[in-house]
This record gives structure tokens, sequence and C-alpha cells, in this order.
């Protein structure tokens, strides 16, 4: 249930929240007025939209810019150096996501009293699918770095898996969760995933041939969950074709207990852990099979196919 936005109080904290939007429509509403509890000043950079988006977020009072479309990353690191508000901390959401009422008031009243050896604050994000919440697989808790201090966070420049990497400063988490409840059908859903696997492919085979020198969160098996998910992806990356998405598929939905999710979970867990990740590999396999391995016969490729430059990430 989407909370009823409240006047904000006096103690409201110092807080600008970053959204991308591309005919996002069905989750704007719902987003803002989640994000009302803790702040009247929300930037939207949007890439184009053609359906309501744009009209019904500044009806709700959100500023809005357009950018064109280069990848997540180039969007959102647009959106902080542009962002017309100067407030003290940042906060990253997507169109389809929203926050608990339990979360407003945690950061309301979390971050006005937070010391400033802290720059960043996790919070747990609840996968919702078909309606259901995910919480198996490995799936919940899964904690994001969501908010940070201006002027010392920024998105790494990734083709996929973009996360918020801090300068420096400290971390601490948030007791309660937002929420990713997308809910366009699933061949909305397919066709999104099959647009990711390109942006998936061009990431694992960044591992391997080091398309730019880029700065990332620092892959560490014991760190923080970025850090491991870093670490594992380059795991991953060195594993065979083909062979990896099997494997992946089998440690999600019987080792983390994936199968707890019931019906709905196996069609999430298959197509999200087997058959997205299977598509990525065959797409590698489609790479070497017509560009050859060399790095530059690579780059090519997805220049010429895909319009992606992944050399210069235009």
């Amino acid at each position: 249930m989407t909370p009823t936005p409240s006047p904000l109080s006096p103690t409201v904290p110092d807080l600008t929240v970053i959204l991308l939007t591309f005919n996002e429509e069905k989750h704007i509403e719902r987003c803002l007025k989640s994000l009302l509890l803790v702040t009247d000043k929300i930037f939207i950079v949007d890439s184009g939209s053609t359906d309501r988006t744009v009209a019904l977020a500044t009806s709700l009072g959100a500023r809005v810019v357009q950018n064109p479309w280069v990848n997540y990353a180039n969007q959102f690191n647009f959106g902080i150096q542009h962002c017309p508000y100067q407030t003290e901390w940042l906060m990253r959401m997507d169109a389809d996501e929203y926050i608990l009422p339990e979360l407003a008031q945690e950061i309301r009243q979390t971050l006005p009293t937070l010391p400033t050896s802290v720059s960043g604050l996790y919070i747990k994000r609840r996968v919702m699918f078909m309606d259901q919440w995910i919480r198996y697989g490995g799936y919940y808790p899964t904690w994001l770095l969501r908010i940070w201090r201006s002027g010392k966070g920024h998105c790494e420049e990734l083709w996929m898996d973009e996360h918020i990497k801090l300068s420096e400063g400290e971390t601490a988490r948030m007791n309660h969760d937002l929420v990713d409840h997308n809910l366009n059908n699933l061949t909305w859903w397919t066709q999104k995933h099959n647009l990711y696997a390109i942006r998936e492919a061009i990431d694992l085979l960044n591992v391997k041939y080091d398309f730019g020198n880029v700065e990332i969160v620092t892959p560490k098996l014991f760190g923080t969950q970025e850090q491991r998910k870093r670490y594992l992806k380059i795991k991953y990356a060195s594993l065979p074709l083909f062979t990896r998405p099997f494997l992946y598929f089998l440690f999600r939905y019987f080792f983390k207990m994936g199968f707890l999710d019931g019906k709905r979970g196996i069609v999430w867990h298959f197509l999200q852990g087997f058959w997205y990740r299977f598509l990525v590999d065959a797409k590698i396999f489609e790479v070497y099979h017509r560009a050859g391995t060399s790095k530059e016969g690579i780059a090519q490729f997805f220049l010429t196919e895909y319009g992606k430059d992944v050399l210069g990430k235009r």
C-alpha cells in the first residue's frame, strides 16, 4: 500500500533524491509519494519519456530535466553533477521502487543525528515479483548504498550492476526496507532482460579485456555486499561459458533455498538466475563467433551491432 504524504516536519533531513526515468507512468506516483515523507527535493533525469511520466512527476513537485540516454552510470552521474539542490545528503532511487513508511521515519530520525565520520548509508532492498516478496535464493536482504553525503559519492562507470562508490568516510546500516516492485508484465520483463544481457556481456568481457580505466568498487570477498558481489562476479567471469549459468542456478535454487519461494519463485529464480545468465553467455559466444577474440574486434562489434562504444563509453 502506498503511503499518503504528510507535511514535512521542521526536522526533515537535508536530503535530495535523484531518479532516472523513461516511461514510468505506472510507478512514478507511487515512488514520489513515498519519498515525500522524507523530502520535497526530488530531482529527475528523464531520457525522453513519451507517456505521462514527466507530467505526473512535476505535478508532485519534482524537478525534471532531459538528457539523452547513454548508460545508467553516465545518466546518474549527470544527475549528481547537475542537481539543482545543494543538500547535505543525496539518495539514489529507481522509479519502480518505493520506501516503506517505517524506513521514511527512520531516515528522518537518523540523518540529522549522524556523526560527520559517516558518509554513506546502506538500505535493504526487498524484491517483489508477480506481487510476491522473493525472500530466498540469496535475494534478501540485499544491502545497497543508497544515501551518501554530497560530494563524497559517485556511480561506477560500468555497463551493468553499477554501485555508488564513496570517496571517503564510514558507512552505517538502516533497519527498514525499500521495495523494488515492478508492475509491468512478464513480456516486458523478458524484453528488458534481453537488453540487460547485452550490457552484462560487456561487463563480463570487460573483466577479461579491460575496455577502460574506470574507478570501481574494490572487489573483496569479506567486504561490503557490493564488494563481495564484485569479487564473485570476477570469479564468475573466469568460469567456462554455458557451465556457469547451471552452477549459479543450482547454487541459488537449492543451496540458497530459492525453492522455498514457491511457484512464482521458480519462475523468478529460473528466469533471472538461469535463463538470463545463459542468454548472456550466448551473446558472448556470438561475439567470439562473429568478431573473434581480439579486444579491438570485440569493441568494433558492439559499436557496429549495438551502437555501444565500450572503449569510449558512448
